[in-house]
């Protein structure tokens, strides 16, 4: 099946149960082949509601009509988009903020009937769906990928009785290979098992059959399974506490073909749907398991600093409760309409008065203030390990790495900074810049020779950063060595104090809340790097055979992760 016919496929299924499948996650740069996938839209038995990443609780909930209220005298109000059942469209989704992908997954839990399809525009491995959402959405498509000769208009016929899916029956091993599958595949929610039922009863439901067949089950592990799948198949094996397979027959017993029958179709299918989740793994999950992919959950290790909220520039952010002290900026939009509710109370508490009666009334309690989420700039401190060791084995592999990683850098708009140690001490080759030209060039003339004076470049990052922080950018340490130090701060040839020393820099490091990462390019893994890994709390890569594009690819990975 082409990714378009799954396409297909994933939006009949939706139109035929769009409130039990919650929605579809669609990852595709806008463009011809987005644009005819979305106009099928019109096929959900909903109506369909596009909205925008910014969209206030007012647009969602419901509130007062503040136009109308104003012409009316009096209190109307106006009901929000969640008020009835809808197909929402949600374009870049990859900019949902949390609070949003919050409200719009308790909308998707409640049973409202909504259904949501998220346009995630992403091009970045850290630019994605919010997982509160991912979760919810039954789902998946990648269409990146695909050319528009490749597309064909899609033409989705659904009955005009809808299918009754609730009816559909499923045999009771269903959930037990969907579940084995989902667990084989790495996914460790037990929502996308439930989901792929729930698609494979659609499925049934769209041919008019009364129960779910091994065809319905592959269709519904490839659409739902094995886009989620974050292992291959083959690296899972059995888990320990599987139950053991049914006792086999004696020999002696009489032979009953049904009974045979029934036994292989009990075990059968689950080898088939695997087969038919593997076939839609992502693209890049085998390159990720080859180059060791950490995941890295410390803050700041996306593909942009951090937020910083103000009330001056930025993101726009819902308004809230201020007051007027000669800084903030008023909202007068929100600060009208949080006072249009109480203007028929206020204007009786104010007859007799000065104030006069028609009068605008607001008060203290109702004015509201803009705020702005301000991204700061990300750094990318890159402390390289140039001494003898490192020359002798990985220096060249990691000058190629860290020279794509500039790149990918410059591409994304990030500063980057350079720290070399070697001899006795480290030297701040590069400070932040974004001069790609640059970078390459004071890279290539790194020269490589002498000790290894790991806690030197250390603290040469520490400081570094530390002067970043006060400019407000989001520094990132990442440290590439083979982890044999054996110079200390104050210059002497001292295992011992060495390795005491690069310690205390590093827990200073995790003090200073620094996201990190740690690159062992020694022919043999270090316990001594794993340790400091786990002192700076960053992730530890042990990349002994990788050439420049595959370390590359598992730095870029891991920081984006």
């Amino acid at each position: 099946m082409t990714p378009w016919e799954r396409a297909t496929l994933a939006l009949r299924l939706l139109a035929a149960d769009p409130a039990g499948l919650g929605g579809l996650w669609l990852r595709a740069r806008s463009g011809p082949v987005r644009d005819r996938f979305v106009a099928g839209l019109e096929a959900l038995p909903l109506p369909v509601r596009k909205i925008h990443t910014g969209i206030a609780d007012e647009q969602l909930y419901g509130g007062v009509d503040l136009s109308a209220t104003l012409g009316a005298g009096k209190v109307v109000w106006q009901s929000g988009l969640l008020a009835r059942p809808a197909a929402i469209v949600l374009p870049m989704a990859e900019r949902c903020s949390p609070g949003l992908a919050a409200r719009l997954a308790l909308a998707l839990e409640e049973g409202q009937g909504h259904c949501l399809v998220a346009l995630d525009e992403g091009a970045e491995p850290d630019e994605a769906l919010p997982h509160a959402l991912a979760e919810r959405l039954a789902l998946h498509l990648d269409l990146d990928a695909v050319a528009y000769g490749e597309t064909v208009p899609l033409s989705i016929e659904i009955p005009r009785v809808p299918p009754d899916v609730a009816s559909v029956r499923a045999p009771d091993s269903a959930v037990r290979d969907l579940t084995a599958i989902a667990l084989r595949l790495g996914i460790d929610s037990l929502r996308p098992p439930l989901f792929a039922l729930r698609a494979a009863k659609a499925h049934a439901a769209l041919d008019g059959r009364p129960e779910v067949t091994t065809d319905d089950l592959g269709r519904a592990a490839a659409l739902v399974l094995g886009p989620r799948a974050t292992q291959a198949p083959e690296a899972a094996g059995e888990p320990d506490d599987a139950p053991p397979p049914p006792p086999s027959e004696p020999p002696d017993a009489p032979e009953d073909s049904s009974d045979a029958q029934g036994e292989d179709d009990l075990r059968l299918p689950e080898e088939i749907l695997l087969e038919a989740a593997a076939a839609t793994l992502p693209r890049d999950l085998l390159e990720r398991l080859a180059a060791g992919r950490a995941a890295c959950t410390q803050a700041g290790t996306s593909g942009t600093g951090a937020g910083k909220k103000g009330n001056r520039r930025g993101r726009p952010l819902p308004s809230r409760p201020g007051k007027l002290d000669g800084e903030s900026h008023v909202d007068m939009i929100a600060t009208l309409r949080a006072a249009a509710p109480w203007q028929p109370v206020r204007r009786v508490q104010a007859k007799g008065r000065a104030t006069g009666a028609q009068r605008l009334h607001v008060r203290p309690p109702d004015i509201r203030t803009k705020r702005y989420q301000e991204q700061s700039d990300r750094l990318l401190i890159f402390v390289v390990d140039a001494s003898g060791s490192a020359a002798m084995t990985r220096l060249a592999e990691a000058k190629g790495a860290v020279e794509l990683l500039l790149g990918e850098a410059y591409a994304r708009r990030d500063h980057v900074a350079l720290v070399a140690f070697r001899g006795e001490g480290a030297e701040v080759l590069l400070p932040p810049t974004r001069s790609l030209v640059q970078t390459k060039r004071r890279l290539a003339a790194l020269p490589g020779g002498g000790g290894t004076p790991l806690a030197a470049g250390l603290k040469a990052a520490l400081d570094l950063a530390r002067t970043a922080q006060g400019r407000g950018m989001t520094p990132t340490v990442a440290v590439l060595t083979d982890g044999r130090a054996n110079i200390a701060l104050d210059g002497s040839a001292n295992r011992a104090a060495a390795a005491a020393d690069a310690t205390q820099l590093a827990r200073a490091i995790r003090g200073l809340g620094l996201p990190g990462l740690v690159i062992d390019v020694s022919p043999r893994p270090q316990p001594a790097l794993k340790t400091l890994a786990a002192e700076m709390s960053a992730p530890y890569l042990a990349l002994p055979r990788a050439d420049a594009k595959r370390l590359s690819t598992a730095v870029a990975a891991s920081l984006d992760a």
